[in-house]
């Protein structure tokens, strides 16, 4: 990456080691998701005025009024969503391309779509740099999913949802996959559900506060983040009143 010139990984060798410990600390004990969190660099997906705090654990902004999560929740929802490398992976949600990047480490392909045209074509150069291939990217509406990839062993959801996931995510997931969400009507009240698909019944399991940005439909390509946030009070998000919602 040419903003990265002047830095080469080992530059931020002891912050990353520091980023793991405290990770450690918070219960996160998958191997393979701290493998995936110390291999991926951060740095790449930050912005180059913002290195310094690329290893820290707080949200970063990226722009179109969306952030870079902060590792601990990236990391706590990875573990969460119980990934292995025969699974197909739909993300929700590029962003930066961060979450989407630690998945492509633990699974077999990842599947992720971003509404921002900007950030999607700043997520496929850096993916592309940094020469992940097993990651498929799109500009679409996320709400309806991918259904030309369909069913999917999981799916991530990295905008909050009121309620409960959109029935065509639901629709798409496999039959004892599991997809973990934000949901939540506002950032005060959003909790982190992983949701377990059976055959009639989608068991929800409530994991921890967070918070995150709203679940939005369409595609955004040059408007304000404000004009978006005044579109998505006009538009309604449909669910599926057929299929009921079991917490555990």
């Amino acid at each position: 990456m040419t903003f990265l010139a002047n830095f080469s990984d080992s530059h931020f060798d002891v912050k990353k080691i520091r980023l793991i410990m405290h990770l450690r600390k918070l219960g996160i004990n998958d191997t393979a998701v701290l493998s995936a969190v110390e291999r991926i660099p951060r740095h790449a997906f930050v912005d180059p005025t913002m290195l310094d705090k690329a290893y820290d654990d707080i949200a970063l902004p990226i722009g179109r009024g969306q952030t870079i999560s902060q590792p601990s929740v990236v990391a706590m929802m990875t573990q969460a969503l119980k990934v292995n490398d025969r699974m197909k992976v739909l993300e929700i949600g590029t962003g930066s391309g961060y979450q989407a990047a630690i998945l492509a480490k633990l699974c077999r392909r990842v599947y992720s779509i971003e509404r921002h045209d900007e950030l999607y074509r700043g997520a496929s150069g850096i993916l592309d740099e940094l020469k992940i291939r097993n990651i498929t990217l799109k500009c679409g509406d996320g709400l309806k999913g991918w259904s030309e990839q369909k069913p999917f062993d999981r799916i991530i959801i990295t905008a909050a949802a009121t309620g409960k996931p959109p029935y065509e995510l639901i629709e798409q997931l496999a039959v004892g996959g599991v997809m973990v969400a934000p949901i939540g009507s506002t950032t005060d009240d959003q909790m982190v559900v992983r949701f377990t698909k059976h055959e009639q019944v989608l068991e929800a399991e409530p994991l921890f506060p967070v918070r995150f940005v709203p679940l939005l439909p369409d595609i955004q390509r040059n408007n304000t983040a404000r004009q978006a946030v005044q579109e998505s009070q006009q538009e309604e998000i449909h669910y599926n009143p057929h299929q009921e919602v079991v917490y555990s």
